[in-house]
């Protein structure tokens, strides 16, 4: 039986502009007959040690999205990055 030519390019020749290049003219469902079905195992489970609610005044939670979203962070993970270094400096002096 004759093994059937594979489509894809060898990228390891290709710079990554000339990779790119091929995808934009090239679709993944031209290829579903060459993939392998893998399987992929995602925790999605996030380990929490403790919770502490806090209310904050309407304009201070708007400023912290804010900033938050320029970050590109969620909001709670800017304020606990916050929280602990504004912990550490507290703990030196």
């Amino acid at each position: 039986m004759k093994k059937k030519k594979f489509k894809f390019p060898n990228f390891d020749k290709m710079s990554y502009e000339e990779e790119a290049n091929w995808w934009d003219t090239h679709d993944w469902g031209e290829f579903w007959d060459e993939l392998e079905d893998v399987n992929i195992v995602v925790n999605l489970h996030k380990p929490k040690e403790e919770t502490l609610v806090l209310r904050l005044q309407r304009n201070l939670k708007d400023t912290l999205e804010k900033i938050a979203k320029n970050k590109g962070l969620p909001v709670s993970t800017l304020a606990r990055m916050w929280l602990a270094e504004r912990a550490h400096v507290a703990r030196r002096t």
